[in-house]
Formats: structure tokens, sequence, C-alpha cells
């Protein structure tokens, strides 16, 4: 016959608190006070084996043990043993030895629920404890998740990424209307030594513009395509920066949604990353160069400063707004909004991305610009 472990871990434990038990007997209970083995009477038929109940916790009738003996000894575990008598039990060697041998049997291991007896408490924790090793694990989660979401904060990181940015422009034209750009945004750094990256950004447009004012017809295609190549430094401390070409190729598929020019300028990034901010400036001035004689000339100021402060869990508050100033007209050459939102970088699936939201009121604008911009953002991110 086999024996499961918990039978023997709790046949073990009864019979070692049982043998303590016996070695608690005060000094005061002599062998003289003990029932003589050959005093003791048999016990009755009617109490034979059959006849108890495995799982009653009492007997209905109690076992008469010595007939020589008019009252029951006062065992030290007897409930009419007196205060002294339990004092001085309590107090015994062999009691505090009996003590623990049931807190050591109870220490091992817990036992599954279905196979501890009857009215015995199992000791296993409802609630799981983490271990270290988990605990570690999700720190370092945690930690990976605020990092990456700094890194896609930063223009000129060494993180491929690959932002989706829908601009919505609302009360565009003389009819109030609605129009909407969707920049494909793709990131590449190239390292070009040990000390020197390359990060390309290039932003494809494609955009509605609906119909601005009387005679003019809405569009929907393709629009100029940027490029600019930040050449970035390897840096020590908390700054980082990095300048090169930008340029603009007329690639509009329709005639209102593009420039019709090409142009070319400087550009510089410069940013700080301290504790959960991260915040900086990005910088470009296009001049037009050739392309359709008929259009107007371009002389294009951009600034879009950012700042991003970053909560645990991967969560963001951000303010990114795109100044701009238009050097060829004589009035109304700035645009300017107000406003930011917020973001999370997270998982889907094995994908990590940073989605945010965004919206902007345009507190200078030229006239027949948008009044006000929603920005949503999705950002697929490789590091």
């Amino acid at each position: 016959m086999e024996f499961s472990s918990s039978l023997i871990r709790w046949t073990t434990c009864g019979v070692s608190v049982a043998i303590a038990t016996v070695l608690s007997s005060p000094a005061g209970w002599t062998a003289e006070g003990t029932p003589e083995l050959s005093t003791l009477e048999p016990l009755p038929r009617s109490l034979s084996p059959r006849s108890i109940d495995p799982d009653a916790r009492s007997v209905d009738k109690p076992i008469t043990v010595s007939r020589e003996k008019s009252s029951p000894v006062a065992l030290p575990w007897s409930v009419a043993a007196t205060y002294s008598e339990m004092t001085e039990v309590a107090a015994s060697p062999g009691a505090i030895a009996a003590a623990c041998t049931v807190a050591s049997c109870l220490s091992w291991s817990p036992l599954d629920a279905a196979s501890a007896p009857a009215g015995v408490a199992s000791t296993e924790p409802t609630t799981p404890v983490p271990t270290p090793e988990i605990a570690q694990a999700a720190d370092g989660a945690a930690s990976s998740q605020a990092d990456l979401a700094k890194a896609s904060q930063n223009p000129i990181a060494s993180l491929i990424s690959v932002p989706l940015q829908n601009n919505t422009n609302f009360g565009v034209g003389e009819f109030d209307r609605t129009s909407n750009i969707l920049n494909v945004q793709p990131v590449i750094p190239v390292p070009l030594s040990d000390r020197l990256t390359l990060v390309n950004r290039t932003i494809i447009p494609i955009a509605y513009q609906p119909e601005l004012a009387a005679g003019l017809d809405s569009a929907f295609g393709l629009g100029d395509i940027n490029y600019t190549g930040f050449l970035v430094p390897e840096t020590t401390g908390n700054f980082t920066w990095g300048v090169g070409p930008s340029i603009v190729l007329p690639t509009a598929t329709d005639t209102i949604l593009g420039t019709g020019k090409w142009s070319i300028g400087p550009a510089a990034v410069g940013l700080v990353s301290q504790g959960p901010i991260v915040a900086g400036a990005l910088v470009s001035q296009l001049w037009s160069f050739a392309g359709d004689s008929d259009r107007a000339d371009i002389s294009l100021l951009t600034v879009q400063p950012f700042f991003n402060y970053n909560f645990a869990g991967g969560w963001y508050a951000t303010t990114s707004p795109i100044i701009t100033a238009n050097w060829q007209t004589d009035d109304d050459q700035w645009t300017v909004p107000l406003g930011g939102g917020g973001g999370r970088v997270f998982n889907i699936g094995s994908q990590p991305v940073n989605a945010s939201l965004q919206a902007y009121w345009n507190a200078l604008k030229p006239e027949g610009a948008a009044d006000w911009t929603l920005r949503a953002q999705m950002t697929l991110l490789f590091p």
C-alpha cells in the first residue's frame, strides 16, 4: 500500500506531538499516582472499533480506564486541571518542546486543502507573494518602458521609428471647412563612425484639401516630401544636438497640395533629457531655388519647441506646437499654436508603439488658416 506524502507528514507530526506531550508531565505526577496497567479495564463491547465513527470529534460516553481510583487522575491536559497545574505544565520543558514540535510541523511546506485533515486550517496564503525575481522583472519592464518613451520623444535618438501623424484642421478657408494631412515620418539613424550618427528624417504628407474659396476645387493626394539629415555627434551629459540640411521636393500630385518649388536650407535640433523631462526645439529655414517660375517663392521658418513630462507606466504629458513664419508675405506672417496633450508608450503584441493625442488653437494665424488643429499620432518603435 502506498501512502501519500501528506499522510506521512501529518502522522509524523502527531507522533512527535504525542511524545513531546508525555515528556511534559509535571514533577508532582509520579508513578505512584499513575494507574497500573493491570488495573485497566478492557474496552466495553459497545465501544468496539466498528461502533466508533471515524469522523466524530468526540465520543458520546466517557471511557472509564480505572476501577481502583475513585477520582480521575489530574492529567496535565485535562479540562479539570487547576490553574496552578496548567501554569506548571505550560512552563515545563516538555511542554515547550511540544509547542515547538507543533510549530515545526505546521511550518512544513503547505499541504493541499484536499489532503489536510478535517478541522485543520491550511497554511497556504490566499494571495501569492511576489518573489524578488518577479518584482525585479516588473521594475525592469517599467524602467524599459520609461526609457523607450523618452527615446521616442527625442527626434535624433538612435532609434528606428515610423510616426504616423494625422493633423485635422478645423475652420479652414472662406467656408470654414475641415482639411486633413496624414504625415508618414520614418526616422532611420545610420552610424557613420563611433562618434557620429546621421539621423534621416523624412515627412511624406498625404493631404485632403477642401474647397477653400469660390472657384477653387478640392483635392486629395500626395504633398511635397521634406527630407532632413541631422549629423549627431556623440555627447556626454544630458544635452544632445544635431545639424544638417533640409530639402523639400515638389512631389505634390495637385497644385493646391504643394508649393511647386524645390527648397533647401539648414536645420538644427537641441534637447535636454533630465529625469522625467525631455525638452528642446527643432528649427529649420527653407528657401526655394528652383521649380515652377509661375509659383510664389518660398522663404519659410519653422520652429517646433517640445516639452514632455513622463509618468509611470509609459504615460506622459506633451506639448509640441509647430510655429511658422512666411517671410514672403507682408502681413500675417506668423502662425502660433497653443495647446498640448498626452500619450503613452505600450505594446501591441510584441510591437512597441507610442500613441498620443493633442489639440492646438492658433492664437496667431494668416487669413484663411485653420482656427484649431487636432493631432493624433501613433509611432511604431523598433528599438
